[in-house]
């Protein structure tokens, strides 16, 4: 066995040792041992025994460093052995790994899915993200829906028609002289309002008094309507709603819902586009395509919740209906 020293500690060195049988010498004394068989064979039995020895069975041995010893093959399969351990680990890990991600994979796609499923909808996702809060948008539920406009040049609707009991009635039933209602006043400060809005009195309940804003842009568009120069002359002949004031006061009126319908459109604008079609046949002319399809709310639904919520006629009201106002929350001048 060679010294420790000698091997070094990063890798064991190794040591060849010849194996071969003892050789007796004849007429050596009376102590000496008897001849070894390979006395009686050929003086070449040695050599001969070491070219026949079978390969598997190699002379040569390593020697590590706490004084073990193991054949070189031996080391050699034990580390061939290895590396196939290794690159099986290798493998088994690279399939854990990707069944994992097919895992992680499936429940990411399974909580989206759920999200959208039983979590908020699209659609109230997309009105509460693109409003001011309102009760409105908790307690009506609003839904999405395309809708095809009537944009006919010639051919009016009821809408469009001179006014008249029956289209004063067609715009009446769109709720477009809807009274005021009251929410409470957590849902009032959620939606914007101070303290300076008028309130009713916390013996009857409290909460704000509010109108909702769709019914008086379409209070607002009814009234331009009632003011078009072929209608004027017959609403204020009636003398009721806005025409019961004087004409300043009624074109305040009217340039006011004028520019609040300005600013609702641009608000809103609307980013479909307009095509175009052809018309006469005698002399083809290319005209815009009104008749254009939207995704809308559900009109009816808020419509059916302003009606719904509205507060009894002002005249049959108490008079400590409405909460005292503090001095500084009232103005000199009309808004």
């Amino acid at each position: 066995m060679l010294p420790r020293s000698a091997m070094g500690t990063s890798r064991p060195r190794s040591a060849s040792v010849i194996i071969t049988p003892p050789l007796t010498m004849p007429g050596s004394g009376p102590n000496t041992p008897p001849q070894s068989t390979m006395d009686q064979k050929s003086p070449n039995y040695a050599l001969e025994m070491c070219e026949s020895a079978p390969e598997s069975q190699p002379l040569t041995k390593h020697m590590f460093s706490d004084g073990s010893e193991t054949d070189v093959d031996d080391f050699e399969s034990l580390r061939t052995t290895h590396g196939r351990h290794s690159s099986r680990t290798i493998q088994r890990k690279h399939i854990i790994l990707i069944i994992l991600l097919a895992i992680v994979s499936n429940l990411a796609s399974g909580c989206v899915g759920f999200y959208y499923n039983k979590g908020p909808n699209l659609d109230a996702a997309c009105s509460s993200y693109t409003a001011q809060y309102s009760p409105v948008l908790e307690e009506v539920g609003i839904k999405y829906d395309f809708i095809q406009y009537n944009g006919s040049f010639l051919e009016e609707t009821i809408y469009r028609q001179r006014g008249s009991p029956e289209v004063d009635d067609a715009w009446e039933a769109l709720g477009v002289n809807s009274r005021a209602g009251v929410i409470t006043r957590e849902q009032g400060l959620k939606s914007g309002l101070t303290d300076a809005h008028v309130q009713r009195a916390d013996k009857y309940g409290g909460g704000f008094f509010v109108n909702v804003e769709g019914m008086h842009h379409l209070h607002c568009l009814n009234l331009v309507r009632q003011g078009l120069y072929w209608n004027y002359e017959y609403y204020k002949e009636l003398g009721a709603g806005a025409f019961v004031n004087d004409d300043m006061i009624i074109e305040k009126h009217i340039s006011h819902c004028l520019d609040t319908i300005r600013q609702t459109l641009m608000c809103n604008a609307d980013t479909g586009v307009l095509g175009q079609v052809w018309f006469d046949h005698e002399s083809p002319t290319a005209f815009p395509d009104f008749n254009t399809k939207h995704k809308c709310k559900n009109f009816d639904d808020i419509s059916r919740w302003a009606v719904e919520h509205q507060e009894l006629v002002p005249d049959a009201l108490p008079d400590d209906y409405m909460k005292e106002p503090r001095p500084e929350y009232v103005g000199e001048n009309t808004p």
